[in-house]
């Protein structure tokens, strides 16, 4: 799509954009029932009063309230859409049917990414995978588009059905209006954000990050996965890592409901998402609840962590 300036962009919602990038019909649709169904979730957050809901997910992890809602707003949504046949979501065991079995794409959900940062009062967000085929033969193969919100001081959207990744502000009339088409990441950014306690790192990851240190970058983490990639995002470089902590060699971040869909958003913004060694996008999952190290980012900063992990380079 041409340049858009700044008087038009304010005119060309959500809708109107995926018209014009020629995007199939259905895939249009579904992506803007999920953009609205983000305005239920933020309802929610706002009314939370961040009470604990008592129980624990099938991760072992305490569960907010928050996040057992999230994930029923997505599924009640997604049900009998006519556009959505399986639901796979972080805070479910296994895949579910929420069509008729025959309809053309699967729906994968992190339903409120960092939730454990609402009492705190810091940005939160939706991860949304869209398949067109099993979600078990990888993102390269099955994603056909992907897209977060963030619920922060405003409420915004990023996604991309393969042409370019896009990013949406939520205005006072409740509509989602271009706020910036085609992010593009620079080589290079000069901010890292990472996570993991220093003292589990690897050596060979250790020595990254210092060098990155060493050439001035400066840290920006809040914990969340959606708030800290969009600031990489819309800051137009940096790099974002969980890496592999030696006592877990898998890192933290689950690969089909976080990493594959944040990969499909950021390679489409011109950079990359590895495991250290291997492309997010390439790897088949063996599992729904498979977890993978995560570098994801700028070109520069991610190939860099390649020739550490590989034992090339080091620092003093």
């Amino acid at each position: 799509m041409e340049n858009i300036s700044d008087a038009t962009r304010q005119f060309i919602d959500l809708r109107r954009h995926m018209w014009m990038e020629n995007i199939e019909v259905d895939l249009r649709r579904l992506i803007w029932q999920i953009a609205v169904t983000g305005k239920y979730i933020s309802s929610k957050i706002q009314e939370s009063n961040r009470k604990l809901a008592g129980f624990e997910n099938i991760y072992g992890e305490e569960q907010l309230a928050l996040d057992r809602s999230s994930d029923e707003i997505i599924k009640r949504q997604l049900e009998f859409s006519g556009f959505v046949s399986h639901y796979a979501s972080e805070e479910r065991e296994s895949i579910i049917q929420v069509g008729t079995g025959n309809e053309k794409y699967i729906v994968t959900a992190d339903p409120l990414d960092g939730s454990s940062l609402v009492e705190t009062n810091l940005a939160i967000g939706t991860i949304i995978g869209i398949h067109s085929e099993s979600i078990m033969t990888g993102g390269d193969k099955s994603l056909v588009a992907a897209m977060y919100i963030t619920y922060g001081p405003l409420i915004t959207m990023i996604y991309s059905a393969g042409n370019g990744t896009h990013e949406f502000v939520l205005n006072r009339e409740g509509e989602y209006v271009l706020s910036e088409e085609d992010i593009t990441l620079e080589e290079r950014g000069y901010i890292y954000s990472i996570g993991g306690l220093r003292r589990d790192w690897t050596r060979e990851h250790l020595d990254y990050v210092r060098d990155l240190e060493n050439e001035g970058y400066k840290l920006r983490y809040s914990g969340g996965f959606v708030p800290d990639l969009n600031q990489i995002l819309i800051k137009k470089g940096g790099v974002f890592t969980y890496p592999a902590l030696k006592n877990n060699p898998n890192g933290k971040l689950r690969l089909i409901f976080e990493l594959q869909p944040m990969a499909f958003l950021t390679e489409q913004a011109g950079g990359m998402a590895t495991d250290g060694r291997r492309r997010i996008l390439s790897i088949q999952p063996e599992t729904l609840d498979q977890r993978c190290p995560i570098y994801i980012g700028s070109t520069y900063e991610v190939e860099k962590a390649k020739t550490f992990l590989d034992g090339k380079t080091t620092t003093i």
